[in-house]
């Protein structure tokens, strides 16, 4: 790193202290000098060190001078004191003589990308300053243009996963997410946890259709595909289908928390009709007693307060068959909370459904139909007890990114200012 002496002015000044500071990422540079515009702006004038270049042609190194570039650059790099900074280059020419002396090359210097106007230091503190943001509040941060920023991402940040980053995958999770609040236009995130945690983004699809999911599984890399062991997804066929198809070595585990919504659904279902009839079949005030049913129907028996636990016992007085609900959908979370083996597991939840249809009960009748469709994915849950939980966090900050961006509806920009928020931190603090 070149150190450098500021200010150093274009006018007469009076006398202030100097400070010497290195001229950080810009490297095989001599400073010739800094002078300050009167916009306010440092102005660095410096020369390349570098006597050789590849050629253009043939690739080999290129030594013979040919005098300087026609024009100058000048690339925006790291603010001094607040001050935009720019550095002023005329690059050198050389002749290669592998070449019979006819081809020249104008130098390409290593602290800047081709036909970049900025500086990389100034173009990885751009992309650091994007992370948890928005494209429009660092343009006017920094004074750029937004097309410009966005040039910055496109340089740096790729639109596709790069497979060379991982040995093995492991874990698949695979959901969707509406890109617009209220509407079905549905997308498919995947992403893999690996093996010290880390959750990675894989790809993010336009549709949730078989085919598409089929066609990404299938790019996958053949080593890295062989090392997938475990896909968690929610009930959609489709998914659990694309994984048979592609991936018939990996155990498919239905999230065990979309199971539970389906059950606790239907017994809502119930309750709701309940407290219906007991609205009008009850006088006025013995049905206020009720108040603050729902919530304490919702609970688990053991995050009970006391005055809920009596709200309940007074539900299911004017309510046995509500009772009876309960009892069972308890009784179903606590089979998937045992230490219990797949064949434990299938058993006990088969000798439940065998309850539910003695019980006459009709709530859990579409609940049933689930399990029958899909209990080999929901028993396979307690195999390894994996579950889509690293999924769905990585769902909430895809949210939260559509909020703040007020929307991301280019896929490239989505799975980038994605990887940006995960990844900027490390990659560019």
């Amino acid at each position: 790193m070149t150190p450098i002496k500021l200010p150093i002015y274009n006018k007469p000044a009076p006398q202030l202290p100097l400070v010497a500071i290195p001229l950080i990422g810009v490297s095989d540079i001599w400073v010739k000098g800094a002078e300050m515009s009167e916009q306010g702006q440092f102005i660095i004038k410096v020369e390349s060190t570098v006597e050789s270049t590849p050629c253009h042609k043939c690739k080999k190194e290129a030594s013979q001078g040919h005098g300087y570039a026609d024009e100058p650059i000048v690339v925006r790099h790291l603010s001094v004191f607040g001050c935009p900074t720019y550095i002023h280059l005329r690059p050198k020419r050389f002749r290669c003589l592998h070449c019979g002396g006819k081809a020249t090359t104008t130098q390409q210097v290593t602290w800047r990308l081709p036909r970049s106007p900025h500086t990389i230091a100034f173009e990885e503190h751009i992309l650091l300053e994007l992370v948890n943001s928005t494209v429009e509040d660092v343009s006017h941060k920094e004074g750029l243009g937004y097309d410009a920023v966005l040039g910055i991402i496109d340089r740096h940040i790729e639109v596709s996963v790069d497979w060379g980053e991982f040995e093995r995958l492991g874990v698949l999770g695979i959901d969707e997410i509406a890109l617009k609040k209220g509407h079905r236009d549905y997308v498919v995130v995947i992403t893999a946890r690996l093996s010290d945690g880390q959750v990675k983004v894989l790809t993010i699809l336009p549709n949730r259709k078989k085919k598409t999911v089929v066609k990404f599984l299938c790019a996958i890399p053949k080593p890295l595909r062989h090392s997938i062991h475990t896909v968690c997804s929610d009930m959609w066929q489709a998914y659990i289908n694309a994984v048979k198809k592609v991936l018939p070595q990996a155990d498919i585990v239905v999230d065990r928390f979309h199971v539970a919504q389906k059950y606790h659904q239907a017994a809502d279902k119930l309750r709701t009709k309940e407290l219906k009839r007991l609205k009008k079949e009850l006088p006025e005030e013995e049905y206020k007693k009720l108040k603050g049913a729902m919530w304490a129907f919702r609970k688990k028996k053991a995050d009970l307060t006391d005055d809920e636990a009596n709200i309940l016992a007074r539900l299911f007085k004017h309510s046995p068959k509500l009772k009876l609900t309960y009892q069972l959908r308890e009784k179903l979370t606590a089979i998937f909370e045992e230490p219990l083996t797949k064949a434990q597991a299938t058993e006990k939840i088969k000798q439940w459904r065998q309850e539910v249809e003695d019980s006459q009960l009709t709530c859990f009748n579409a609940f049933l139909t689930t399990l029958d469709n899909h209990l080999n994915e929901i028993t396979n849950y307690f195999i390894n007890r994996f579950n889509s939980g690293f999924v769905e966090g990585l769902n909430n900050k895809i949210k939260v990114l559509k909020r703040r961006c007020y929307g991301l509806f280019n896929l490239n920009h989505l799975f980038q200012r994605l990887f940006l928020d995960l990844e900027g931190y490390r990659l560019f603090a």
